[in-house]
């Protein structure tokens, strides 16, 4: 593991903690959240990069999800202007990550796991619905679609791998119902009603699914250098 590799997790930490701080109730200093928010996700983005020589078409949708996540990340530092266009590039990443897990298990391979994402998903879009303006409930609605097959499929791959990559698998499987959770907490507050420290559990929930999903992927072996 390079020096990089080991100083990841706790920069991006570092990172995510700033960017909670000065984008909530903390610092409460928003153009660092402008820097930090972005960085964040980048480290994520570097964690995946050095990750999934064994499954190149895995990595290369994984990648694109989190480049497209970032351009969501960056779009919803405007939450007014930049909501649509920020709604549309995490649909757009949703769907990258699920051809990802399909490299790995078919598409709903345990339909009853998708059938309790649905209801999950579906009861918590009912309870939004009369909440959220006219214009925005057909995006609304195909995001919440893109997002509970996502992390169905997270599960499916959860739960049916085994030997070497079973850890990395249940991590996934997390991730994908932490982006739930994360997704859910923002559309409540936003919608519906606030949500106290809002920022807080989107933020964290959001990032902790981003590394996981990107930690799904096994880690490239380097090869040791001669002496």
């Amino acid at each position: 593991m390079s020096a990089i590799a080991r100083w990841l997790p706790a920069l991006a930490v570092a990172s995510a903690m700033l960017a909670i701080a000065n984008g909530t109730w903390a610092l409460d200093h928003k153009a660092l959240l402008f820097v930090f928010k972005p960085l964040t996700t980048l480290l994520i983005i570097a964690h995946a990069w050095q990750r999934g020589a064994d499954t190149p078409a895995a990595r290369r949708f994984v990648l694109a999800g989190l480049w497209f996540s970032l351009v969501g990340d960056i779009a919803l530092l405007w939450p007014q202007q930049g909501f649509v266009p920020g709604l549309i590039a995490f649909l757009i990443g949703h769907v990258l990550y699920i051809v990802a897990f399909t490299r790995e298990h078919r598409f709903a391979a345990q339909p009853a796991v998708l059938a309790v994402y649905a209801l999950i998903a579906g009861t918590i879009l009912a309870f939004l619905w009369g909440h959220i303006p006219a214009g925005l409930r057909i995006p609304v609605a195909a995001y919440v679609l893109a997002l509970t097959l996502m992390a169905a499929q997270a599960a499916v791959v959860g739960l049916l791998t085994q030997g070497d990559g079973a850890g990395r698998a249940r991590g996934l499987m997390i991730g994908g119902a932490l982006f739930m959770v994360s997704d859910t907490v923002l559309a409540v507050n936003r919608f519906a009603l606030p949500v106290p420290a809002a920022g807080l559990w989107i933020l964290a929930t959001y990032w902790v699914a981003q590394w996981l999903i990107a930690a799904w992927l096994k880690p490239d072996v380097v090869a040791p250098t001669s002496p």
